[in-house]
């Protein structure tokens, strides 16, 4: 007898599988001699740790990128954030297109996993678009940073500096040389530098706004009425994230970081400080310096994180405002919950739900882990849990001095955020049947 055909492989479960095969793969690169400055190669726990936050753009370093690396190194990492960023599966079916493979029911799967597209229609376009979108916003941002970059740095150098951090900042990544001008000094030395803080922060925005919100855009151009309930409500989110915090930066931190800056320059760092945590992780400030309420803020922003099916991580803007109008819902003793003139999925509210409460799990427990490891202050335990959960990068301690178990729990808390808490969880569980009848009703007591 035949045995029963093996099930299809889940688009989740491959899409982490890819991932972590890409992590591996890096991680043997780095770990070469001539990937390291010195020469020597880097011990493993280093490249596995560099390899993890490159794929998952996530920008948390042990090393400093330009003092310990090599050219060869950099390329590595840069070739990671990029594939990283675009999802790994989605490089593999552009590849396969290009060979003219017919794209199937399992890779349309797979391509929709990974950009966060909800149908089937137009994939072939979307594919192509996301790909030129990419070189168009990426090649644009490099020209723009090397009118500042080429004259610092002479031409070879100020042109590689400006297509690095055109990627890493279009992929969400914060991964910097700016180890040029002192180890892990990120973007501090541009700190009153308009052009290449805007430029930075427009890569940011439009890396984060997700690849499906392109598709609108394109299509309808600035015709907001006739923009998916999606697209509305991301550019809705991306407008109150971005206008709110940066006000209360200004507030909170009036007599602190910004004491002695004059207004424009102030208003400035309190927007690339509302953008950056969103999910890019460089910073223009020494965020050790932050007050309670803007150290508060940061983390929170992190938390978030960017949209859906975009290169951001996060929790997704989505979900945190699925919770907020499912709330407001509850309180005008509304089953549905609706936005606008719609009403979303019965089961949104409860993907919401889980996802926060996954990631708000994984954070708590391995803050837990860390502060029991580690003597560093909980407040940074805490804001490095959340910045590798959410992909961010953003540092307010060298973690250089950590345990080798501590720097094994922020990579897989990277991965974790990567994959995403609900897809990873899906992805790994075994396949259930439905039951055939519904069990019993019992109502329980809450809040």
């Amino acid at each position: 007898m035949k045995g029963k055909p093996k099930p299809v492989q889940s688009a989740p479960r491959a899409i982490a599988l890819s991932f972590l095969i890409l992590i591996l793969v890096g991680t043997l690169l780095l770990m070469l001699p001539f990937a390291s400055a010195d020469g020597h190669g880097a011990p493993f726990l280093d490249a596995l740790f560099t390899g993890a936050s490159a794929t998952c753009v996530t920008g948390l370093i042990v090393r400093d990128t330009f003092q310990s690396w090599s050219l060869f190194g950099q390329i590595v990492i840069l070739v990671l954030i990029q594939i990283g960023g675009l999802g790994f599966m989605t490089v593999i079916i552009l590849f396969s297109l290009a060979f003219g493979n017919r794209l199937g029911l399992a890779r349309r799967q797979l391509l929709l996993r990974s950009v966060g597209a909800m149908d089937f229609a137009g994939m072939r376009p979307l594919l192509k678009r996301v790909i030129l979108g990419t070189l168009l916003f990426e090649g644009s941002g490099a020209l723009l940073l090397a009118l500042r970059f080429v004259p610092r740095f002479g031409w070879g150098q100020g042109i590689w500096f400006a297509v690095f951090h055109a990627i890493s900042a279009f992929c969400n990544a914060g991964f910097d040389l700016m180890g040029h001008q002192g180890a892990f000094s990120s973007m501090v030395p541009f700190s009153d530098d308009p052009l290449v803080l805007l430029t930075l922060s427009f890569l940011i925005l439009v890396g984060g706004a997700g690849f499906v919100v392109w598709r609108d855009v394109w299509e309808n151009g600035f015709r907001f009425s006739k923009y998916s309930l999606h697209s509305r409500l991301v550019f809705f989110s991306m407008a109150v994230l971005t206008v709110i915090p940066t006000a209360l930066f200004l507030i909170s931190e009036r007599s602190g970081l910004f004491a002695d800056m004059p207004f424009g320059n102030a208003l400035l760092s309190a927007f690339f400080l509302a953008v950056s945590p969103r999910t890019a992780g460089f910073n223009s400030l020494p965020l050790q310096k932050l007050s309670g309420g803007g150290f508060l803020l940061e983390c929170l922003l992190m938390f978030i994180g960017g949209n859906p099916g975009s290169t951001a991580g996060g929790v997704k803007t989505t979900t945190v405002l699925v919770l907020v109008l499912g709330v407001a819902s509850t309180l005008r003793r509304r089953k549905s919950i609706s936005a606008g003139k719609r009403s979303l999925e019965e089961d949104s509210l409860r993907t919401a739900s889980s996802i926060v409460s996954l990631y708000l799990l994984a954070v708590l427990s391995s803050v837990f882990l860390l502060s029991v490891l580690e003597k560093a202050p909980l407040g940074e335990l805490f804001f490095h849990a959340i910045s590798a959960a959410a992909t961010v990068g953003l540092s307010v301690g060298e973690l250089a001095g950590y345990t080798a178990v501590s720097r094994i729990v922020l990579i897989l808390l990277m991965y974790f955020g990567r994959i995403g808490g609900l897809s990873l969880a899906l992805a790994f569980a075994d396949a259930k049947e439905t039951p055939a009848a519904e069990r019993p009703v019992e109502k329980i007591m809450i809040g």
